[in-house]
């Protein structure tokens, strides 16, 4: 079963794009090619039920199991050690990519507080979005009730735009809430 946002994407965006910055290919065209949500692990918390943690909330949140990053070198003044568990990645494609990013849309979003759209900034030069959460609960997966400690994610949504005008349109006509200029 396609996503809606997926058949939004063939039957809208593509069209608009075409005619808009005068595609010829629909290969040309772009589109998300990736998403990846990722949190940062404290190397000062010595908590090991964290790592744990981080791994059941992003595992509730995007449905597929993360991958541990560990550090490359050690780095005494943030004491960190060599291969020393620094954060977990969850890189999702295809069906999970776009049923994550409509619950985003829909349902993250919108359930942020005091939430006025996503700032333009958050696109880079090469079209990608970066977004920053400062706390887990705003996905419907996590109860407020069950959380032991509260911790951030961040999710980058990664285009072939190759521009940061193309992105946002691109963003733009995706339905993400994006700022007014």
């Amino acid at each position: 079963m396609k996503s809606n946002l997926y058949d939004k994407y063939k039957k809208e965006v593509i069209p608009e794009l075409e005619k808009g910055f005068g595609y010829k290919n629909i290969m040309a065209v772009p589109k998300i090619a990736k998403v990846t949500v990722n949190v940062g692990i404290n190397s000062r918390s010595t908590d090991s039920g964290l790592i744990d943690t981080v791994e059941s909330t992003l595992r509730r949140i995007t449905g597929q199991k993360p991958v541990r990053t560990k550090a490359r070198a050690a780095i005494s003044a943030f004491k960190v050690k060599e291969n020393m568990v620094v954060g977990e990645v969850v890189t999702l494609r295809g069906q999970y990519m776009y049923d994550f990013l409509e619950k985003l849309i829909t349902i993250s979003l919108p359930r942020i507080r005091d939430f006025r759209g996503i700032p333009l900034r958050s696109i880079d030069a090469q079209g990608n979005l970066s977004l920053g959460f400062r706390e887990h609960i705003v996905f419907p997966e996590i109860r407020s009730d069950e959380v032991e400690r509260l911790h951030g994610l961040q999710v980058n949504i990664i285009t072939t735009a190759g521009n940061r005008e193309v992105g946002e349109e691109l963003f733009r006509l995706m339905g993400f809430p994006l700022q007014k200029k």
